[in-house]
C-alpha cells in the first residue's frame, strides 16, 4: 500500500495528516497486504484477511475503533456528509469547542485531542503546557 491515501474529496493525506471522517479526527495507516492486525475486528478469518489501509481515530487508535478498508472505493462508500478531510487550524478549534459541549466526548478525550490536532496553538502558553504535560 502506498504511503499516501486519496480521500473521496480529492485530498491526498499521509499517515501524519489528521482529517475529519464522519465527524471525528482520524489518521490513515497503510497495511501490508495480508498483514494480520489485531486491532481489526474479525468475525471469520476468511472475511477479514486483507485490507489495504485502516483509518485510526486520533484518540482511540489501536483499539477496536480502527476502521479497515480493502480499497479507496470502500472508503468512498462510507464517506458521510460529516466527513470533510483536512481542516485549517481555525476549523479544528471550532470542532474542539463543539466537542467540549457534546456529551459523547469526555474531558480527557477532548484534552488529548486538543494536544494532537493542528490548531495552530503554538504560542508561549502552548509550549509551557507541553513542558508541563498538560
Amino acid at each position: 500500500m502506498p504511503e499516501t491515501l486519496e480521500l473521496p474529496n480529492g485530498e491526498v493525506v499521509t499517515p501524519e495528516d489528521v482529517f475529519l471522517f464522519n465527524d471525528y479526527p482520524y489518521r490513515f495507516a497503510p497495511l501490508d497486504t495480508g498483514e494480520q492486525d489485531s486491532s481489526i475486528p474479525r468475525t471469520g478469518a476468511e472475511n477479514h484477511e486483507e485490507y489495504d489501509f485502516k483509518l485510526v481515530p486520533l484518540y482511540w487508535g489501536g483499539s477496536d475503533m480502527d476502521v479497515p478498508f480493502p480499497d479507496e472505493e470502500a472508503l468512498a462508500e462510507q464517506w458521510g456528509e460529516d466527513s470533510r478531510g483536512t481542516l485549517p487550524p481555525a476549523e479544528w478549534e471550532a470542532w474542539l469547542r463543539s466537542a467540549r459541549k457534546d456529551e459523547r466526548f469526555g474531558d480527557d478525550e477532548v484534552d488529548a485531542l486538543a494536544r494532537e490536532l493542528p490548531t495552530g496553538d503554538d504560542g508561549v502558553l502552548a509550549a509551557i503546557r507541553d513542558a508541563l504535560g498538560l
